[in-house]
């Protein structure tokens, strides 16, 4: 830790940038389509420059950039411009913005269905799809003022932690193309790394929007479930009015500010709802980083995270006691391996809802011939697939019960800092069948899977989580922490990552965002 950050921290004060970190920002905002979402809606709202122009050069660079990265799936250029121009001659006549994202540019997850534009969900049986009506989440993007011009990548029916599919083909890390971007919302992560979008929406149920940040050195939010409507999220299918029990959606950024813009706009009831119902989400629980009682939570050993991230959790852990909070780093909110187990039965549950029929019906076949003490990998994947209501009304059951200790962790606690993942982004496996796929944590093969099962630690128990980059491999990859809150302490998780974000090296730009 350098002097001045160091002094800084003790006093219990936000640090000032050094001249360095000025010199560092001025040089990757210089250009306005680089600039943080909520710097270009200051700029749009206040006529420094035209929603028309900040399009123009959001197009060029994602024409210049795109194809190295395969971010972006689909483009709407010419309903783009239209509405561009539409918004500069509103603010013309009236002088007022029509909301606290006029003529601002963003994509959104192809996940999403936005009307008049093609919707894939990475799927071929979707490759023509072009719904009628939006997505809740996007029409509440238009109805705030912003322009969706177009749709970032995403594994099939966003069934995977890395992102590539038969349609578009496979998303780069922006930091090292031979690494994933992760998934399912590796578009989006990737495409704000980038810089071809200020910001994002994606979906996460199985940590699908924070290991892409993570591994693309963004922030996000895995706002408190409930919040956001998911209708018009796929899977599940078109048409469908119901979502799993544990999706949410949430906003990608450069910024904890970006993060905050994009609730205010996102959270509300369903249309359906929006007549009586409404959402006012708790300010910040303090003001200051010092005043917070933090959790820290390094390391497990059940999910064993490499030396680059034990030193990064060791470098948090001695950042945050030097600004003044109160940290515990022995206490756990829930057993990891319970928690994890119970994760993993409701999400192979959650899943089974759009299963074609004969192929159910089949796994039922399979699960009844399954013996008794089978606890092999595939006899657990078919019990919870095919579970009886019963069954799973007793999981949902053992999930409230693990709510129940979370609250009761945060009444002692304001905060929880863990890992993000085991790792930085791993090598991109697409290549590779599912079955076969690992990771390597300090020179041992793991699962697969295990990238994620930090991040699951609140998947199902409704948490809001967010996902903050704080520093990098000594190969430059990008290493971040997740933040996690009570539920509905969605704005608390944001102040502390802004809080985090004064202390710790900012999100590493590609190249794309240091010219």
């Amino acid at each position: 830790m350098n002097a001045s950050v160091a002094s800084a921290a003790h006093a219990g004060t936000p640090p000032r940038p050094s001249a360095k970190d000025k010199r560092r920002n001025a040089v990757m905002t210089t250009a306005p389509h680089l600039r943080p979402a909520h710097e270009q809606v200051a700029a749009l709202t206040s006529r420094k420059i035209s929603s028309r122009q900040l399009l123009e050069l959001q197009l060029k660079h994602i024409e210049a950039t795109n194809p190295g990265i395969n971010a972006i799936v689909t483009l709407d250029v010419e309903r783009a411009r239209k509405e561009a121009d539409n918004a500069d001659r509103h603010i013309a006549r009236t002088g007022k913005p029509r909301g606290p994202l006029h003529g601002l540019p963003l994509t959104v997850k192809d996940a999403l269905e936005t009307a008049g534009m093609r919707t894939t969900c990475g799927s071929p049986d979707l490759k023509d799809h072009i719904p009628d009506q939006d997505a809740d989440a996007v029409a509440r993007l238009r109805e705030a003022g912003a322009i969706i011009i177009g749709k970032t990548n995403t594994p099939a029916y966003c069934q995977d932690i890395q992102t590539s599919n038969a349609v578009f083909g496979t998303t780069k890390n922006p930091h090292a193309p031979g690494r994933t971007a992760g998934g399912s919302s590796g578009g989006p992560a990737a495409a704000v790394a980038a810089g071809l979008t200020s910001a994002e929406v994606g979906s996460d149920l199985a940590g699908s929007l924070r290991l892409p940040a993570a591994y693309c050195g963004v922030y996000t939010l895995r706002p408190s479930y409930g919040l956001i409507s998911t209708r018009g999220h796929i899977p599940r299918l078109p048409g469908w009015l119901t979502s799993s029990d544990m999706t949410t959606l949430g906003p990608l950024a450069r910024t904890p500010a970006d993060l905050a813009l994009l609730l205010d706009v996102l959270v509300g009831p369903s249309p359906a709802d929006a007549p009586a119902w409404r959402v006012e989400l708790p300010g910040p629980r303090l003001s200051r980083l010092r005043d917070y009682r933090v959790g820290i939570w390094a390391d497990d050993d059940y999910c064993h995270v490499d030396a680059a991230t034990r030193d990064l959790m060791n470098t948090v852990t001695g950042l945050v006691r030097s600004s003044g909070a109160q940290v515990d780093a022995a206490t756990r909110p829930v057993s990891m391996p319970e928690s994890d187990r119970a994760f993993t039965n409701l999400m192979y549950a959650t899943s089974t809802a759009t299963t074609p029929d004969a192929v159910f019906q089949g796994e039922v076949e399979q699960a009844d011939k399954l013996a008794a003490g089978d606890t092999s990998p595939g006899a657990i994947y078919l019990r919870a697939r095919t579970q009886r209501h019963r069954d799973w009304l007793i999981a949902n059951e053992a999930r409230e019960k693990l709510r129940q200790r979370w609250a009761q962790y945060f009444t002692q606690h304001d905060i929880l800092i863990t890992p993000a993942a085991p790792t930085a982004a791993v090598d991109d496996q697409t290549s590779v069948p599912v079955q076969q796929r690992f990771i390597t944590v300090d020179g041992a093969k793991r699962s697969y899977y295990d990238q994620t099962t930090w991040l699951n630690l609140t998947s199902q128990v409704r948490l809001p989580s967010a996902i903050v980059p704080a520093g990098r491999t000594a190969d430059g990859l990008p290493l971040s922490i997740q933040v996690v809150g009570p539920y509905l302490a969605d704005r608390t998780v944001i102040a502390v990552a802004a809080h985090l974000a004064q202390l710790l090296p900012g999100p590493i730009g590609p190249a794309e965002l240091r010219r």
